[in-house]
């Protein structure tokens, strides 16, 4: 039986349902196509932080802190990227990622709405993927990659954050809190719909 780490809990004050076990149970079983996204979405990740500077040139509160944030997420990548290839595995195109699809789907048009919507959708992919790296910390069978998980998924906690704070720049509490709410739920009904694969999302 796999282990529900209490001290992880705080993460369930953002997100409204945990990942089902069953989920960890596939990711485990097939641990080397879990690396080979989980690299991917590194890298993505990366560019998403990158794609917001490129994007909002003109909203200099976001600029220090993607720039910052795309550089981790590289570093995140690179790590990584040293495992998937210390195992034999090569990088492999992308997929289509019906999860971050469902969420985006959520978002609005409108220059401001779609703005704010944006952060959030991406803080709660940070959440999740979060969520996902303390699990396989708390039950990988290995030492050293528990480990590796414990302190990626440390350092993914303050990445939901971020995007947060920078709401919190351009928009009142209230309109963050409220919409924020709505796209908690709206991404429990996205992850629960989702089949359980060796992927982060």
């Amino acid at each position: 039986m796999f282990e529900e780490n209490p001290r992880r809990c705080f993460i369930f004050d953002i997100l409204i349902d945990r990942t089902p076990s069953e989920w960890l149970e596939v990711a485990l079983a097939d641990f080397d196509t879990f690396l080979i996204d989980h690299a991917a979405c590194e890298r993505k990740a990366s560019a998403l932080a990158m794609s917001f500077v490129v994007k909002y040139p003109d909203r200099l509160a976001l600029l220090e802190p993607m720039i910052s944030l795309a550089k981790e997420e590289l570093s995140h990548f690179h790590e990584v990227f040293k495992v998937v290839r210390s195992r034999g595995l090569r990088l492999q195109p992308d997929e289509k990622d019906e999860y971050v699809r469902g969420i985006l789907k959520f978002v609005r048009h409108g220059r401001e709405d779609h703005f704010l919507d944006r952060l959030l959708a991406a803080s709660v992919i940070e959440a999740r993927g979060c969520e996902r790296f303390m699990m396989i910390g708390d039950n990988h069978p290995d030492e050293k990659m528990r480990a590796w998980y414990k302190r990626l998924g440390k350092e993914e906690l303050g990445h939901y954050k971020v995007f947060i704070n920078i709401a919190r720049q351009y928009f009142s509490g209230e309109e963050i809190d409220k919409r924020f709410q709505e796209f908690v739920v709206h991404e429990s009904e996205v992850m629960l719909r989702q089949p359980f694969r060796p992927r982060v999302h």
